[in-house]
């Protein structure tokens, strides 16, 4: 989108901050005291835009009031100002995170909010670039890009895109994914920063301008509305979803030894007694959830037992999910397993991006001596290395286990080979009525549009949900109790464009972030040494 030229006002030297006098700097901070304020409020608006909240236009405010706080700044005081907006996002954000420990919740808040820090000096930097807008839209996806993979891994929540999966924004995702869906926020809420520094100019150009922003920002929020989303398909399933229940909510939601699984299988033997007595369909699937088995069925005969059983009375193919031993005593597999009511366990899936601190322990010879707690994950999960295609009966289903909802290249890797409907096998019952499901559902919400498949979330305590392929979710459960979904969900062969390209979008757009800060630093660098001239827009 072209921005109009602002010959009389240089990008480069930007509103000026008052003089300070001599004693300045009790004074500078003082007069930062109330833009970090500003900072914090606008992160924790930023928060209130996900779920369980979702006020999803409170995402543009945010990102438009951490460009206003930003612009003209320096960049060490745009990163106080990204850090001062990062840490209480994150923290209102991930408060579910509390039940591990208020210090796991603050530790993993930090880290995250260092990532906003180098955001505010990006976005103070680049307010001096002509279009500054769109290079800020672009930095918003670099952040997202370095937060998704560093460190261990990375962490994505709190991307943009997820507090839009029920917004005019989402059926970008169907072209771009989540980082399309992100820069098109992002852009909308710079551009509606950029109208309001127009109207503060005065009179003159100033409304035209501060029009053509705001033009120019329902453009963006409108644009989604022109991209279909594919739902057709040829063939369909009839599916369960099985959801048993935990004894406990909390860390030790297991309970007593094979609470857990009984309860999936005598929920899955229900269904078969309601099916014999007429009152229900018979599925031609069913899907148990992540840790639906407690114990490792292949060395644990009544783990087995109890699992064939279930499967032989409902009559068909069961996806199960399962802790199974690893390749040493130290390791253990975390599994969807599909189980044939006549020859038994068959293919696994093994999931692919254990969580750090959580399904093992980096350094652990090392931390566990610090920290006392790391001892309570006796063994790490060792991950697997193919993705989740699996064939369950007449269903060829993409599997990811639970937080690889988040990750773009998991859920899209199973597409690309051959998975014609999504299935999700969750355990939240550790953050059960904290706000961790509906941000996960969310999640999902955006994965069904992004690549125009139905998706099936299987949790042992809740949400579980049947989405549609245009993200609606057409059945959910409640949390904390024993339930059961029925649907016929649509099989699809065909690939979105998110699909075709990729991760090329988000690389092409964090590139440009990181492009438009060099050449800011190298505009600064040219002065220094008395070439050129400021660059003008």
């Amino acid at each position: 989108m072209a921005l109009p030229v602002e010959q009389e006002h240089p990008v480069t030297a930007p509103d000026p901050e008052p003089a300070a006098p001599r004693a300045g700097r009790p004074v500078r901070l003082v007069a930062g005291l109330p833009r970090t304020g500003l900072a914090v409020l606008c992160g924790l608006l930023l928060a209130l835009a996900f779920p369980p909240y979702d006020l999803w236009p409170l995402s543009l405010v945010g990102v438009a009031g951490l460009s206003l706080l930003t612009r003209g700044r320096t960049a060490r005081q745009g990163a106080w100002t990204g850090f001062a907006f990062g840490l209480p996002f994150f923290l209102l954000l991930l408060w579910w995170l509390r039940v591990i420990g208020l210090d796991a919740t603050i530790g993993l808040s930090v880290i995250e909010a260092l990532f906003l820090a180098a955001l505010g000096a990006g976005l103070a930097a680049t307010s001096r670039l002509p279009g500054w807008p769109v290079w800020a839209a672009c930095l918003w996806v670099t952040q997202e890009w370095a937060r998704d993979r560093l460190p261990l891994g990375g962490f994505p929540w709190g991307r943009l895109a997820f507090a839009n999966t029920a917004t005019p924004f989402t059926p970008l995702a169907a072209l771009g994914g989540a980082p399309l869906v992100t820069f098109a926020v992002a852009l909308c809420g710079t551009l509606l920063a950029w109208g309001a520094l127009r109207l503060r100019r005065g009179p003159g150009r100033a409304p035209l301008t501060a029009a053509l922003a705001a033009g120019g920002a329902v453009a963006v929020l409108l644009a989604g509305y022109l991209v279909p989303v594919p739902t057709a398909a040829a063939e369909t399933v009839k599916v369960a979803v099985i959801q048993g229940n935990v004894p406990n909510p909390g860390m030790h939601f297991l309970g007593t030894p094979m609470t857990v699984l009984k309860n999936h299988a005598k929920a899955t033997e229900q269904l078969a007694a309601d099916v014999a007595a007429g009152r229900a369909e018979r599925p031609d699937v069913v899907i148990w959830p992540e840790n639906s088995s407690d114990f490792d069925p292949f060395t644990n005969a009544e783990a087995y037992g109890r699992i064939d059983a279930a499967v032989k009375a409902i009559g068909v193919p069961v996806l199960v999910g399962a802790l199974v031993n690893g390749p040493d005593e130290q390791h253990v597999l975390n599994q969807g397993i599909v189980w044939d009511p006549r020859t038994g366990p068959g293919a696994s899936y093994t999931k692919q991006h254990p969580v750090p601190f959580g399904e093992y322990v980096p350094f652990r010879d090392q931390l566990s001596k610090v920290i006392t707690r790391l001892q309570q994950v006796a063994r790490d999960f060792f991950p697997g290395t193919s993705s989740g295609v699996l064939q369950l009966g007449p269903a060829r289903i993409g599997d990811v286990i639970c937080f690889e909802v988040a990750y773009d290249e998991i859920v899209r890797d199973t597409v690309n080979q051959g998975g014609r409907v999504l299935v999700v096998q969750t355990n939240n019952a550790t953050y059960a009525k904290s706000g961790q499901p509906d941000q996960q559902l969310a999640m999902s919400r955006l994965r069904a549009v992004e690549h125009g498949r139905a998706v099936l979330i299987a949790a042992t305590s809740g949400i579980s949900a049947i989405v549609a392929p245009d993200g609606t979710v057409t059945e959910h459960t409640e949390e904390l109790t024993a339930a059961q979904l029925s649907a016929v969900v649509p099989l699809r062969d065909g690939r979105t464009l998110a699909d075709r390209v990729g991760a090329g979008p988000e690389w092409v757009l964090a590139m440009a972030g990181l492009l438009a800060c060099g050449l800011v630093a190298l505009d600064a660098f040219r002065r220094r040494r008395g070439v050129g001239t400021p660059a003008e827009s």
